[in-house]
Parts: structure tokens; C-alpha cells; sequence
């Protein structure tokens, strides 16, 4: 099976490299060829130097080559997948598009979430142009037999890059038993997947040709609170965890400036419990097993072991403290003054 990632050196794209090869893929990756704070290729890849945002330079890249599947983690919006039909349809044997499980219905109606959840995110732009993208990909698979398998993650980390709003920084705040702001009341359900788990569920769609045509989420079984999931990661660093709590419209508003703003308003603070039957009929070896427990462990000894990637970061220090502050300022706007 002669397989070529798009991507492959990120967070969950180099776990699912790494699964590839273990299975005996033949596998190819596709980038720009920079390695700085990118995940090293495990020996036996092929790499593959080109940058999806210049088309030409991909087609010299693939000219004379030919795949069975092609996974693509750098597709974002309508124009990508267009431009992944148009590159590679009737030269692949399945084309596996990384979508995203930001795209069901916000807010949530039910749960748990299905592949057959209605897709709709109006705070996310990132969100909505998944959807798009999806779009294309589902009008090219039933007009031109465009061999397409969509796969949309969820929140998925992996013993590097934790899961959460302000990375290392966070986990910092928490580990040094600093004060932070969780949004809303923290009792929301939330899914974390391990990268490790979820390469088992892609790989195992690799070469499968039922799921041509398909759409599958890959999560953990496993869904916490917010609360335990910071939670978790007190323990683990053995301090006390200083939570905080600040309604998710607020951040906006206190930190307009902050990538994760948005984030947490269209996603993160909704829940999220996931109905994974389908993967697992399709892949029977899916069977997540990295418990947020473990990855917490797992998170806690790399970051000892490599002190100098795992610093905070000054600046979104500053706005995690400036959320802080927020919530001093709301809680003392509610507090009714002495007689």
C-alpha cells in the first residue's frame, strides 16, 4: 500500500506516519521541507518537498508518481479541496481529507455526537470552512466518483502539545499553582484523544475501500469536565488546581486578541461525547485506550525532560493573568458593597 501524507509532521499527522509505517505502508510525506519545531520522520518515509499553497510546485513534486491513498492534513477550506480534486482525481485510489469535529451542530442539541450530526457552526470560521471544504469533496465523490474518505478529529494531543487553551503556558499556570480562568462553569463534557489512538483508527481506513465515500470522527470513549480535566493535571503536577470560572462570552471581550477566543466560544465550550460505533465497525483494532489520566503523566515527563520546549510564554502569560483579573473585576461588580 503506497501512501502519501500531506502534512506529516504535526501534532497528529506524525503519529498517524508512525502508525503507517508500523502497519508496512510504503509511505511518502509531503511539505515544505522545514523542520523547525516539527516532529522527525521515522526512518523508511520518503520525503517529499513541496508547498500546498503553490499548486505547481506540488504537481512537480507527484509528476511521475502514483498513489494508492492520499491523506491530507493541510486542506482548510473550498479552494484546498478544489484544488485536491483537480490535482489528483483519477490518479488516486482514495483521497482521506482531515476535517474537523468543530463542524457539528453549535450549539450542541444532542449528544452523543454521530457522523450523521447536523453540521452547522456559526461563532467558528475555521468551522465553516471545513464544512465548504467537505462540501466539495461530498459534490465531487457523487458527480465524479471522486474517491474521498472524510475523518474529522476532535481536540487530539499527543505527549508534546498539550490539549489545552494556552498550551504550555496553561499547564504552567496550573503547575506552579497560579490562578486560571476556565470559561463557563468548567462542567461541560469535553473528549480528549491521544494522537497514538486516533493513528490507529486512520490507518486502519487507509486501503479500506467501504469507507470511499464516507465520513467518520475518530475520538476517545472518554469524556471529562473541564474541571477534572484541569483537574487531572493538578494532581498530577501535585499542586492544588486554582480554577476560576467566567462566562466563554467574555473572552471575546477581555482577550479579542487571542486565538483561542473564538476557539473556546465555537467549540471548546460546548460539549462533546462521541458515538465512535462507526470507526470501530470499519476498524475493528480502534479501540482507544489512552485515558486523560495517563496522557496527563505522559505530558508531566516530557515536559520535565525537555524544560527548554515547554517554557511559558510571556505573552499569553499576560492574557491568561489579564482573564484573571477579569473575573477579580466581575466578582467584585456582584459583590454588594458593606453598610
Amino acid at each position: 500500500m503506497k501512501v502519501l501524507y500531506i502534512g506529516g509532521t504535526g501534532t497528529i499527522s506524525s503519529s498517524c506516519v508512525a502508525e503507517s509505517v508500523r502497519q508496512g505502508q510504503d509511505v511518502y510525506v509531503l511539505n515544505r521541507g522545514r523542520t523547525s519545531g516539527r516532529r522527525p520522520l521515522p526512518d523508511g518515509v520518503t520525503p517529499l518537498t513541496g508547498d500546498v499553497q503553490d499548486p505547481e510546485s506540488v504537481r512537480a513534486a507527484l509528476a511521475g508518481t502514483a498513489f494508492d491513498c492520499v491523506v491530507n492534513f493541510l486542506s482548510f477550506g473550498a479552494k484546498d479541496a478544489e484544488a485536491a480534486v483537480d490535482l489528483l482525481d483519477g490518479r488516486v485510489g482514495q483521497y482521506v481529507h482531515i476535517s474537523s469535529a468543530s463542524i457539528y451542530h453549535k450549539p450542541v442539541r444532542q449528544w452523543p455526537i454521530t457522523e450523521s450530526t447536523t453540521r452547522r457552526n456559526p461563532y467558528l470560521a475555521y468551522a465553516r470552512d471545513k464544512i465548504a471544504a467537505e462540501d466539495v469533496l461530498h459534490r465531487a465523490y457523487e458527480e465524479r466518483d471522486f474517491p474521498v474518505t472524510v475523518v474529522r478529529p476532535s481536540h487530539t494531543y499527543d505527549d508534546a502539545h498539550p490539549p489545552l487553551p494556552g498550551d504550555w503556558t496553561a499547564w504552567d499556570r496550573v503547575a506552579r499553582g497560579d490562578e486560571l480562568v476556565v470559561p463557563g462553569d468548567g462542567t461541560s463534557l469535553w473528549t480528549l484523544t491521544h494522537a497514538r489512538d486516533f493513528a490507529v483508527g486512520l490507518a486502519g481506513l487507509i486501503g479500506n475501500w467501504q469507507a470511499v465515500g464516507e465520513d467518520f470522527h475518530i475520538t476517545s470513549d472518554e469524556a471529562l469536565t473541564w474541571n477534572e480535566i484541569y483537574g487531572i493535571i493538578a494532581r498530577t503536577s501535585g499542586t492544588p488546581a486554582r480554577l476560576l470560572h467566567l462566562p466563554s462570552e467574555f473572552l471575546p471581550k477581555v482577550a479579542p486578541d487571542w486565538f483561542w477566543s473564538d476557539l473556546i466560544v465555537g467549540d471548546l465550550a460546548h460539549s462533546a461525547v462521541f458515538d465512535n460505533s462507526k470507526i470501530k465497525r470499519f476498524v475493528p483494532a480502534f479501540r482507544p485506550t489512552t485515558t486523560w489520566s495517563e496522557g496527563a503523566r505522559r505530558l508531566h515527563d516530557w515536559r520535565s525532560a525537555h524544560p527548554e520546549r515547554t517554557r511559558r510564554d510571556p505573552a499569553t502569560d499576560a492574557v491568561l493573568a489579564r482573564l484573571v483579573e477579569a473575573h477579580r473585576t466581575a466578582v467584585a461588580a456582584l459583590t454588594p458593597l458593606a453598610p
